[in-house]
């Protein structure tokens, strides 16, 4: 997509994100053609029938492109937002949980007009003050967000397109198993790890739904606690709910006297004398603590006056 337009943000696992403002004087096209070349590239060169959309902002050019089938391309004209944005359902609002949507439905809010409707406490006493504002915001179209240039995060993905709606979860459970498979292949054949797994279900109406799992380090069985383990004080040591954590230097090392080793999981340490000491211990002992809570292709790109399409 730079041979499109410098302005180029990669949206894992499957969408890209292009300002188009440059491009239309480069290629003297209109914006709907500029989407139209790129979906052609993206055809020729890699196989991939994208969905495409063009509006005036990232978020309604993505919903643009949710709601357009493979090959096909939704345009959201500039000043039409709101009539675009009125019959469509709640949930194809980004950051609209099904919880949110669930709340909504069970007082008749099914579409995004009549949210907008509303007298702005409404949502506050249903949702509350946080989720009410985004809704708020979301449901009137407005998005600043630019097109901001990265580098997307190394990632590989497998898709299957079933023929026909599939209800047998033994057959649901076999396709889940043979997209693993691909990638555990290439992962094996490329001698690369992932260090997290995303799976997007898409239904026969547009909707879809994504779970995510991080997946076990090899440090994993070393920072597991260990229930019953004796404590300082000869009682039996809780088990922590989080699992423990490394703690290292963050700004100077140690000095003055060499670092004890962790012990590890089964091995034995020999009594010693106790003696106080006003030294700081290592940082690099190992310490318990809870852990700190810290479709195919999608095209999203921009035009003229931040027109941007998916």
């Amino acid at each position: 997509m730079s041979g499109i337009t410098l302005h180029v943000q990669a949206v894992p696992p499957d969408a890209v994100q292009l300002d188009l403002t440059s491009a239309l004087r480069y290629f003297d096209l209109s914006p709907y053609d500029v989407v139209q070349l790129a979906k052609m590239r993206l055809k020729v060169l890699y196989g991939i029938d994208s969905s495409a959309g063009l509006a005036g902002n990232r978020m309604l050019a993505a919903m643009a492109a949710d709601a357009s089938a493979p090959g096909d391309t939704t345009r959201v004209p500039l000043g039409q937002a709101a009539d675009w944005l009125y019959p469509r359902p709640v949930t194809a609002l980004p950051g609209i949980g099904h919880a949110a949507a669930e709340t909504l439905r069970r007082y008749g809010l099914h579409i995004i007009g009549r949210v907008v409707d509303l007298p702005a406490g409404t949502p506050q006493r249903l949702l509350g003050a946080g989720p009410a504002r985004l809704l708020a915001e979301r449901a009137r179209g407005p998005d600043p967000r630019p097109v901001a240039p990265a580098e997307p995060a190394a990632h590989m993905a497998a898709d299957l397109v079933l023929e026909r709606d599939c209800l047998d979860p033994a057959q649901q459970h076999r396709a889940v198993l043979g997209l693993a498979d691909r990638l555990g292949q290439r992962l094996r054949v490329e001698q690369r790890i992932a260090g997290r797994i995303t799976l997007t279900v898409r239904y026969a109406d547009r909707s879809s739904a994504t779970r995510t799992r991080t997946l076990p380090g090899v440090h994993r069985p070393l920072t597991r606690p260990r229930r019953g383990r004796p404590g300082p004080a000869g009682r039996p040591r809780p088990a922590a709910r989080e699992s423990p954590r490394l703690r290292g230097p963050r700004r100077r090392p140690a000095v003055g006297r060499p670092c004890p080793s962790p012990a590890l999981p089964g091995s034995r340490r020999r009594p010693g004398p106790r003696r106080r000491s006003s030294r700081r211990p290592c940082p690099s002992t190992l310490r318990d603590g809870s852990r700190t809570p810290s479709r195919s292709g999608r095209l999203i790109a921009a035009a003229e006056n931040h027109e941007y399409t998916v």
